[in-house]
C-alpha cells in the first residue's frame, strides 16, 4: 500500500495531490470567504517577529524542525539570515517606506482638514510563481503579501524541498485567530502541470513570477485580463569607472569583491565593467590590471545546493571565451583568463551591452559618458544596478544619467549586493504591486469628528498580552541600553508622582504616536481647518507635552502659536488677543491660573471658543466655570497618556469627565484587582494595565501605568467599537493614613458636589508627636469656607470620620493663593498628595 505524500500547505494544513486538485477547483469561493475576514496589519507583524526570533536562535526547535527542510548542502545559516528579514524593525520599516504607514489599510484622513479618508487595500488573491535554488524568496514573497492583507497561493517546483510548506504552518501557528492560515496556500508542483497553473492564476488579482524571458512568458498565458502582472525577471548590472577611479587599486579591489560575492549569479552582480573612455589601450590596460586582482583571490567554493550545471550553462563560459579570443585577430578584443578556467576578463571595443556566461567572467568595454543613455536605453529593460566610481560630482552627475538610460539602482562598486530595508526591487515596491490605493469621500458635517472610518465599523483586534506585569522600574534600565537606532528621541516624565523617569523613543515610533494623538484630537471635536491654537504645554528639562502637541498640530495642518506655559499671563494674553487664537492647549492647573489672572482681558476678548487640556482634570465645577465665565464652549481632554507609553485614550463628542476610548489600534487594555493580579468584575475599578504593540526596541507589555480606571460598557453613542474606559484617579494618590486608605478623589468629589468648591485641591499628610495630619489645601475664592469644607469631608466620607473621632488622625482645611500649591518643577502639574510624613 502507497502512503500519500502531504506535499501541499493549504489554509492552515497539509494535503496529498488529490485534495489539493478539488481545491483548486474551489479557490475562488475560498479567496471569497478569507476576504470577509479583516486581517490587522499588526497580526502579522507579531507572528512574523516571534517566527524570525527563533530562526535567529540556532537552539530554538523551530529552527531544528525547519532546517531539516533545507536543500542539501544548504548553509542552515540561511534561516537566520531569513529571521532578520521578517522581524518587526524591518518589516515595520519596509511598510513606512512602501506604503507610508506602519497600519497602511485603515481608512485615515488623507488631509485632516478634509473629510476624504484613503488607504492600500488588498489586491486580493496573489499568485506566486516562486523560483527554484532560492530558499528565502518564496516565504519572503508570502510575507509581502501577507503584509499588503491578501490571500496568497504559491507555486513551488517540484525539485523544491517542503521548506517553504513548513515555514508557513510555523508562521499560521503564531497567529492563534487563524487568519494568516486563511491567507496562505503553497502548493508543489511540476510546470508541466498547467491546469493546476491556470486555476491557480484563473482567479488572481496579481501574479508575480520570477525567472527569465521563457519562464514569465509561460505563467503569462493564464494570466487573466485586468490581472497585474508583476515580472521579477533576471537583470543584468554593471559597472563604470572614472579614470581616477580605474587608477585606484582600492576600486580594483572593491569590484573583485562585487565580481565573486555570488559568482555573479545575483541579479546586481556586475557583468560589465565601463570605462568613461574612448582609448582601446586604456581598456586593455585596465583589463590586464584587473585580471591579476581576480587572479589572487581565493577560488570559489563548492556550492553543492545548486547541483552540477547542465551541459549548455557549463559551456557557456568557455564558449564566449573562445569566441573573445578568435576576435583577438580583429583587434577588437583581448583576453585574460586562468589557465583552469575559474575565471576570465575580456576587453572588448565595442560599447554595447554584453551579458556576461557569469561565473567570474567579465567583460571590459570604453563607454564615455556622452553616449552612455543612447548605448544602454536599448537594454532599458533588463538593466538592474550601475556600480559607480570617481569623484562625487562624478557620482551625482552619472547617477542621473544612469538613471535616464533605464538602470533602477545606483550603487558604490564594491556595495552591488548590499542592500537596505524597504529598498525597491527593479524599480517599484512590492507592496504597491500588490495593494490598490482606495478613497472614501464623506460628507464633511456628519464625519467631522471622525478620523478613522474603520473605528465605526468593527473593533480592532491585536494579539492578547502575556507575560509578567512592569512597572517603570522595570523599563528604565532596559530603556538605556537600547541601541542607537530604537533610541533617537529621549524624553522624561514630569514627576509628579516620584522622581522623573526616562523614556526613550524612535522617530518611526514617535511619528506613529503623534498621527495616533492627532486622530484622538479630532474626535474630540478639534477642528483644524478653522481653529486657531494656542500651544501652552510647559516646555523644556525634556518634557515632552509642549514639543508632542506641537507635532500633532503640525500633522493636523492646524494653526499654531507655540507660546508654551511662562510666568508672564499678560504676555501670553496679549499674543493670545493679537493673533486670534481661539482655542488653548494647555495643563489644567496653568490654564487655570491664566485665565483667572488674565479674566478681564480675556472676557472683554470674548474670542475663547475651546479648551483641550492634558497631564490633570478639569472638574465638573472648573469646566462650569470656564464656560460660565469666559463663553467657552468646549472643554474636553486632549488626550490620555504617559511619558513612557504616549497616547493611551481619547476622548470623543459624547465622552465627558474621566472616560476616554482607547487607542485601540495601540495598545490592549487589561483592568486588574487592586491587591490581585487578576482582572476585576467588569463595572468595577482596578489598576489600568496597557501593553503597547507599535513600539520598536522596547518591549512594553503588561505595564501598570499607576491609574485606576473601570470599563464603560457598551458601544458609544459616537458609534466607535473602540473601547470605553473612565480614570477613577491614581494608586499614588490612594493615601494609607491612621490605619484608613483614604483617596484624594473622594475629597475632590466631596468639596464640589457638596462644598461648591470650584478651585484647585491638594492634600499634605504630616506626622505630630501624637498623630497623624491631613491638612486639605483648597483654593482660596471669593466663597471659600474652609469650616464649612471641613464638615462637608467629615459627613461625607466615613472613613475619615473615624480615624478623626478615634484620635488617628488629625484634619484640618486651609484656603491658600492658587500659587503656593505645591507643583512638579518640570510638568507644573498640581501634585494631588504631598507626603511629608518622612
Amino acid at each position: 500500500m502507497t502512503l500519500s505524500v502531504h506535499h501541499h500547505y493549504w489554509q492552515g494544513e497539509f494535503i496529498g495531490d488529490e485534495e489539493a486538485g478539488r481545491r483548486l477547483a474551489g479557490l475562488p469561493a475560498a479567496v471569497e470567504a478569507a476576504l470577509a475576514d479583516s486581517l490587522e496589519t499588526e497580526t502579522v507583524l507579531a507572528a512574523c517577529d516571534a517566527l524570525g526570533a527563533a530562526l535567529c536562535d540556532p537552539g530554538h526547535p523551530v529552527h531544528a524542525r525547519l532546517a531539516a527542510h533545507l536543500p542539501e548542502g544548504e548553509d542552515p545559516a540561511v534561516l537566520t539570515e531569513l529571521g532578520g528579514l521578517i522581524g518587526r524593525r524591518e518589516l515595520t520599516r519596509k511598510l513606512r517606506r512602501e506604503l507610508g504607514s506602519a497600519t497602511p489599510g485603515r481608512l485615515n484622513r488623507a488631509d485632516p482638514r478634509e473629510t476624504v479618508f484613503e488607504a492600500w487595500a488588498p489586491v486580493g488573491l496573489v499568485a506566486h510563481i516562486a523560483p527554484g535554488n532560492a530558499a528565502t524568496v518564496a516565504p519572503l514573497s508570502i510575507v509581502e503579501g501577507l503584509l499588503a492583507g491578501n490571500v496568497n497561493i504559491l507555486r513551488t517546483s517540484s525539485a523544491d524541498t517542503l521548506l517553504t510548506q513548513h515555514l508557513m504552518a510555523e508562521l499560521a501557528a503564531l497567529d492563534p485567530s487563524g487568519a494568516l492560515a486563511a491567507r496562505i496556500v503553497v502548493l508543489r508542483f511540476p510546470s508541466s502541470r498547467q491546469e493546476w497553473l491556470r486555476l491557480m492564476c484563473a482567479p488572481a488579482d496579481a501574479v508575480a513570477v520570477w525567472g527569465g524571458e521563457a519562464a514569465v512568458e509561460g505563467v503569462a498565458a493564464h494570466v487573466p485580463a485586468g490581472c497585474r502582472l508583476v515580472e521579477w525577471g533576471h537583470r543584468i548590472s554593471f559597472a563604470y569607472l572614472t579614470a581616477d577611479a580605474w587608477s585606484d587599486a582600492g576600486t580594483l579591489d572593491a569590484l573583485a569583491d562585487d565580481v565573486c560575492l555570488h559568482e555573479q549569479e545575483a541579479c546586481s552582480s556586475p557583468q560589465v565593467v565601463y570605462l568613461d573612455t574612448e582609448e582601446e589601450e586604456e581598456v586593455f590596460g585596465f583589463a590586464e590590471r584587473f585580471a591579476a586582482v581576480l587572479a589572487a583571490r581565493p577560488p570559489a567554493a563548492a556550492d553543492t545546493a545548486a547541483g552540477d550545471p547542465d551541459p549548455a550553462e557549463a559551456a557557456e563560459p568557455t564558449t564566449t571565451e573562445l569566441v573573445a579570443r578568435l576576435e583577438e585577430h580583429l583587434g577588437l578584443t583581448r583576453v585574460f583568463a586562468a589557465a583552469d578556467g575559474s575565471w576570465r576578463v575580456m576587453a572588448d571595443t565595442r560599447s554595447p551591452l554584453t551579458a556576461s556566461p557569469l561565473h567570474r567572467s567579465v567583460w571590459v568595454k570604453p563607454l564615455p559618458r556622452k553616449r552612455l543613455i543612447a548605448t544602454l536605453r536599448p537594454m532599458r529593460r533588463y538593466l538592474q544596478t550601475a556600480g559607480l566610481a570617481g569623484s562625487p560630482t562624478d557620482i551625482a552627475e552619472l547617477s542621473r544619467t544612469a538613471l535616464a538610460a533605464g538602470v533602477t539602482r545606483v550603487t558604490p562598486v564594491g556595495a552591488m549586493m548590499e542592500s537596505y530595508a524597504g529598498e525597491p526591487h527593479d524599480g517599484v515596491y512590492a507592496l504597491q504591486r500588490y495593494s490598490r490605493r482606495v478613497a472614501v469621500q464623506a460628507d464633511p458635517v456628519r464625519f467631522a469628528t471622525t478620523a478613522c472610518l474603520d473605528d465605526l465599523v468593527r473593533p480592532v483586534v491585536l494579539p492578547r498580552p502575556a507575560g509578567p506585569l512592569q512597572g517603570k522600574e522595570d523599563v528604565q534600565e532596559p530603556a538605556r541600553r537600547l541601541t542607537r537606532a530604537d533610541a533617537e528621541l529621549y524624553f522624561r516624565s514630569g514627576g509628579s508622582t516620584g522622581a522623573p523617569a526616562l523614556s526613550v523613543f524612535s522617530y518611526d515610533d514617535y511619528d506613529t504616536q503623534m498621527h495616533a494623538a492627532a486622530r484622538g484630537l479630532l474626535a474630540a471635536g478639534y477642528d483644524p481647518a478653522s481653529d486657531r491654537t494656542a500651544n501652552l504645554f510647559y516646555c523644556g528639562s525634556m518634557y515632552g507635552s509642549f514639543i508632542s502637541f506641537f507635532s500633532v498640530l503640525e500633522r493636523l495642518g492646524g494653526v499654531q502659536l507655540p507660546l508654551s506655559a511662562g510666568p508672564d499671563h499678560a504676555a501670553t494674553v496679549r499674543a493670545i488677543v493679537d493673533h486670534g487664537a481661539d482655542t488653548l492647549f494647555g495643563m489644567p492647573s496653568y490654564l487655570w491660573q491664566l485665565l483667572h489672572a488674565e479674566a478681564d482681558a480675556l472676557r472683554a476678548y470674548g474670542g475663547l471658543r475651546k479648551v483641550f487640556y492634558g497631564g490633570e482634570h478639569f472638574t465638573e465645577e472648573q469646566q462650569r466655570t470656564l464656560k460660565d465665565t469666559f463663553g467657552i464652549e468646549v472643554v474636553r481632554s486632549i488626550t490620555y497618556g504617559s511619558t513612557d507609553l504616549g497616547p493611551l485614550g481619547y476622548q470623543c463628542t459624547e465622552s465627558s469627565g474621566g472616560v476616554h476610548h482607547l487607542h485601540a489600534d495601540l495598545h490592549t487594555m487589561e483592568i486588574l484587582d487592586l491587591a490581585e493580579d487578576r482582572p476585576v468584575v467588569p463595572g468595577e475599578t482596578g489598576r489600568l494595565v496597557f501593553t503597547t504593540h507599535a513600539r520598536r526596541g522596547q518591549h512594553l507589555g503588561r505595564y501598570l501605568i499607576g491609574d485606576l480606571g473601570r470599563e464603560v460598557p457598551g458601544r458609544c453613542p459616537c458609534g466607535r467599537h473602540a473601547p470605553r474606559f473612565e480614570l477613577r484617579g491614581r494608586t499614588g494618590d490612594v493615601m494609607r493614613v491612621a490605619t484608613y486608605s483614604l483617596g484624594h478623589r473622594r475629597f475632590l468629589d466631596l468639596a464640589e458636589e457638596n462644598g461648591g468648591h470650584r478651585g484647585e485641591l491638594q492634600i499634605r499628610l504630616d506626622s505630630t508627636e501624637a498623630r497623624e495630619r491631613l491638612t486639605v489645601r483648597v483654593e482660596r475664592t471669593a466663597t471659600t469656607d474652609p469650616e464649612r469644607l471641613r464638615e462637608v469631608f467629615l459627613a461625607g466620607y466615613p472613613e475619615l470620620r473615624s480615624a478623626v473621632t478615634e484620635r488617628l488622625l488629625e484634619l484640618s482645611v486651609e484656603a491658600v493663593d492658587g500659587a503656593s500649591l505645591d507643583r512638579s518643577p518640570t510638568s507644573g502639574k498640581l501634585l494631588a498628595v504631598v507626603d511629608a510624613r518622612g
